[in-house]
C-alpha cells in the first residue's frame, strides 16, 4: 500500500480518480492547489471548485489539503502569458501551469511530505517498458486526451505518477461517479484559461495590464489592405478580428510583427510550409530524431514528420505553426517529448 496525494480540482475527473485510487487500498490525501486570486467563472480555480473538492473528500473520507500556491501562479502562469501576448507570442497556460506548479512544485511538495506517488484526474495513460521506462501515452478516450499539455513530464516524475482514468471513457468516469454518489458526478468540465472570464474575455484582461497597440494590415506585396485593434492579440492563422479591405478571397495572418505594428495577411497556401524549427525540447528519456507524428493543439490530428537537429521536416507542406506554440512528438500513441514552435 502507498501513500497517495491526488491533486483535486473539484471536477469529476480527479473526484473519480480519488475514489480509484482508495479503492485500490492506498492511503489517499486529497489535495487542491488554490492559484487564481482573480475573477474566475470558466476554468478549475473558482472557490466553488474548492469547496466541491472538499465535500468529495469527505464523502471519501479522507484528508483533504489546500495548498496556496498563487504567487507561484501567477509567476510562471499568468505573467508569462501576459508577457508572451506582448511579444507577440502564442502562449498556452494550461501547458505551463503543468510544467511548473502541478508537475514541478506539486511534485516537490510530494516528496517533502512523505507521499509515495503523487495521482491527478487527466485523461492519459502511462505505459511501462519491459527494461522500467516510463512513457505517457493517449488516453482510451481519445476525445477527451489530455496527454499533449503533459508532454513536459520525464522519467522521474513518471515513475511515480498515477493516472487512474486514463483507461476509462469520459461516459464511464461520469457512471462510476453517480454509482459512488459522488457531488461531482454530473459537473460540467472546465473549459478555457481559468483566469480568463467569459463576461470580460482576453482582450479586456490582456488591456488591464499591457498596452494593447493597434496596427496595420498588410498583404504579401506590402500594400496596406486594413487595421487591427491590436497585433498583440493577433496569432498566426488567424482570420477574423481584421479589418480588410477588398477582395472576397479570404485571408489569414501569416506573419505578425509586434515591434512595427504590422500584421501580414496572405490566402491560405502562403500558410504552408515544409519544415519549421522548435525549441526547448523535453523528451521522456532520450533525445529523438527521425520518424515521429507531430501534434501542435490539444485535440490536433497527428501529422507524419522527419525530426532533425530541432526542425520539423514535414512529409507534407503543413500551415505554419504561431512561434510559442506547444508541438508535441509521438510515436503510435506513445509521447516521445516535445517543445516550441519558434
Amino acid at each position: 500500500m502507498s501513500k497517495v496525494m491526488v491533486a483535486m480540482s473539484g471536477g469529476v475527473d480527479s473526484s473519480v480518480a480519488a475514489a480509484l485510487m482508495l479503492e485500490q487500498g492506498h492511503e489517499v490525501v486529497g489535495v487542491t492547489l488554490r492559484l487564481w486570486g482573480g475573477e474566475s467563472d470558466s476554468g478549475c480555480c473558482a472557490i466553488s471548485d474548492v469547496d466541491d473538492a472538499r465535500r468529495v473528500c469527505d464523502e471519501l473520507k479522507i484528508d483533504h489539503h489546500v495548498f496556496n500556491m498563487s504567487d507561484e501562479f501567477d509567476n510562471h502562469v499568468v505573467n508569462p502569458y501576459v508577457s508572451s501576448h506582448a511579444a507577440g507570442l502564442t502562449p498556452n497556460p494550461c501547458i505551463e501551469c503543468n510544467r511548473h506548479i502541478k508537475f514541478d512544485l506539486l511534485h516537490h511538495r510530494v516528496q517533502a511530505l512523505g507521499f509515495d506517488r503523487l495521482a491527478t484526474g487527466h485523461h492519459a495513460r502511462i505505459i511501462t517498458q519491459p527494461d522500467g521506462t516510463h512513457y505517457l501515452a493517449r488516453a482510451i478516450d481519445t476525445s477527451k486526451d489530455q496527454s499533449y499539455v503533459l508532454y513536459m513530464l520525464d522519467q522521474k516524475k513518471l515513475a511515480i505518477l498515477d493516472l487512474p482514468i486514463g483507461d476509462l471513457t469520459k461516459e464511464q468516469v461520469r457512471d462510476l461517479a453517480i454509482k459512488l454518489n459522488l457531488r461531482t458526478a454530473t459537473k460540467p468540465d472546465s473549459q478555457d484559461v481559468c483566469f480568463i472570464t467569459r463576461e470580460h474575455g482576453r482582450n479586456d484582461f490582456l488591456r488591464k495590464r499591457i498596452p494593447l497597440t493597434p496596427g496595420r494590415v498588410i498583404d504579401t506585396t506590402g500594400a496596406e489592405v486594413g487595421s487591427v485593434e491590436a497585433v498583440e492579440m493577433v496569432t498566426i492563422g488567424q482570420r477574423k478580428g481584421m479589418a480588410t479591405a477588398g477582395g472576397t478571397d479570404p485571408r489569414y495572418a501569416i506573419d505578425v510583427d509586434v515591434p512595427n505594428a504590422t500584421v501580414t495577411v496572405g490566402k491560405p497556401e502562403d500558410l504552408l510550409v515544409d519544415s519549421m524549427p522548435v525549441k526547448d525540447c523535453v523528451w521522456a528519456n532520450q533525445p529523438t530524431s527521425g520518424s515521429v507524428l507531430v501534434q501542435i493543439s490539444a485535440h490536433g490530428k497527428p501529422m507524419e514528420a522527419t525530426l532533425k537537429d530541432n526542425n520539423v521536416y514535414w512529409a507534407e507542406p503543413q500551415r505554419r505553426v504561431a512561434p510559442g506554440q506547444a508541438v508535441v512528438f509521438y510515436s503510435d500513441n506513445k509521447v516521445l517529448g516535445g517543445g516550441m514552435a519558434c
